[in-house]
This record gives C-alpha cells, structure tokens and sequence, in this order.
C-alpha cells in the first residue's frame, strides 16, 4: 500500500488510521522534509500509540517519554529540530492519527 491509494484529508492526514503503515509513513517523513532517523520513528510510533490508546500526547509528554527512551533529556529545541512544524502535529501526520484539534504545544 503506498500514500497514493489511501484516502487522506486536505491537509494530509489519512482518514483512517488502520490504513497506516510503515512504507505510508517513510513516504509522509519525505513529504514532510524529514529524513528519518531511528529517533524520528520513536518518536512517531509513541504518538500513535498513545493517539490509538486514546491520549493524545503534548509536546511535554512527549520529550518526557523520549527522554526516559533515549536515556538522555531531550529537549525542546532537539524535538523542533527533528520535527520543525511541532512534533506532536507531525508524529500524529506521520503516525496516520487525526489531526489535533488542540492548541498549542502544552
């Protein structure tokens, strides 16, 4: 399955989340701009975990999680490096999750 045959809103997020896979996401990191490293996907299937589990992270909970994975403080500018338009919005796009109807990063 590739980004071309799923369904997807206007500003990208896929309709439904069952069709998400791994392949889908590597094509939405190029979209993105983003070239993935091992922490960029930590970071994605945190967030759809928790999206998924019905908890929607914030940008706090996740550099707390990614800290405690990481075994080093991750930290604000390290997490908008890695995901410039906020990490919590690109992990859910990424991650094939609903599109955040909150506001702001806490």
């Amino acid at each position: 399955m590739s980004l071309d045959s799923v369904e997807r809103t206007e500003n990208g997020y896929l309709v439904n989340s069952s069709d998400w896979t791994e392949e889908i996401a590597a094509e939405l990191f190029a979209e993105e701009g983003i070239e993935p490293t091992d922490r960029h996907w930590d970071i994605v299937r945190y967030v759809r975990e928790e999206t998924l589990a019905g908890d929607e992270p914030n940008e706090r909970s996740i550099m707390k999680a990614m800290s405690k994975l990481w075994g080093e403080k991750a930290t604000s500018k390290m997490m908008y490096e890695m995901c410039p338009l906020m990490p919590s919005k690109q992990g859910l796009k990424i991650g094939g999750c609903p599109q955040s109807t909150r506001k702001g990063g806490y």
